[in-house]
């Protein structure tokens, strides 16, 4: 199997990536943690990722998390009450009411409790370990050749999930570990407002285990599709047909 280097490298490459893809972990109680990782403090999730497509590896802690949705969503503390109810997010105007954010909040995959003790971040690349996630944050277009390659030979349809509320923590990564399948989202409140994610970029992450076969469509994909696409040779014929015919 090709290296977590090459495979990172042919990814970036192929669609033209701005960001590194990112290699996330989930590391259980017990379990020895990465060397050479940075633990920051009063940082959130969607800020680790940010920090990891950005070239830093970095572990987020129990005792650094500043985002209590997100660690709650970790399992590593329970939900306030502020949050729960709904009252934080009708104060926030992220939602008309109390009852609307209580109700997506309920909704929200979370890993159990006091399971996991530590999550790790790092450019793909770079990983010293196994992956459980990768995330990327990047423009649609990216992300539509991933999903892509990734049904190539099945065919079907990709059902993505969102609350547009815990993007990057929920619906990038828990979602994909727990379900273990490809999830996509628009965004949220949080990230945008935390991290230096543009207007137009996205999130998307999927099981670790199915990233060589991706980059093997993907590669497929190059030959003839991608290029094509890319090309727009469709769009400039109706130009020229459209331009030919208010000069007549």
């Amino acid at each position: 199997m090709e290296s977590l280097g090459l495979l990172s490298s042919k990814l970036t490459n192929i669609l033209g990536l701005k960001r590194s893809p990112v290699a996330i972990k989930f590391i259980p109680q017990g379990e020895p943690l990465p060397q050479g990782f940075a633990s920051p403090e009063g940082v959130r999730y969607c800020q680790i990722l940010m920090k990891a497509s950005e070239g830093e590896s970095v572990l987020l802690t129990p005792e650094h998390i500043a985002c209590p949705a997100s660690a709650a969503a970790l399992g590593f503390k329970l939900l306030p009450d502020k949050l729960q109810s709904g009252e934080m997010l009708a104060a926030y105007g992220i939602f008309a009411s109390r009852e609307a954010g209580q109700n997506t909040l309920r909704t929200m995959p979370r890993l159990p409790m006091g399971q996991y003790q530590v999550v790790a971040a790092c450019p793909l690349a770079d990983a010293p370990y196994n992956p459980d996630v990768v995330v990327l944050e990047s423009v649609p277009e990216h992300l539509m050749w991933i999903a892509l390659a990734h049904v190539r030979t099945t065919g079907g349809r990709l059902n993505f999930s969102t609350g547009i509320l815990q993007a990057t923590c929920v619906d990038g990564t828990i979602l994909p570990f727990l379900e273990q399948r490809m999830n996509a989202s628009l965004g949220c409140y949080g990230c945008r407002e935390a991290t230096n994610m543009s207007e137009s970029e996205c999130i998307l992450g999927f099981p670790a285990r199915y990233l060589a076969d991706i980059v093997g469509q993907l590669e497929e994909l190059q030959v003839k599709s991608l290029p094509r696409v890319r090309g727009k040779a469709v769009f400039q014929a109706l130009e020229r047909r459209t331009q030919s015919s208010q000069e007549g």
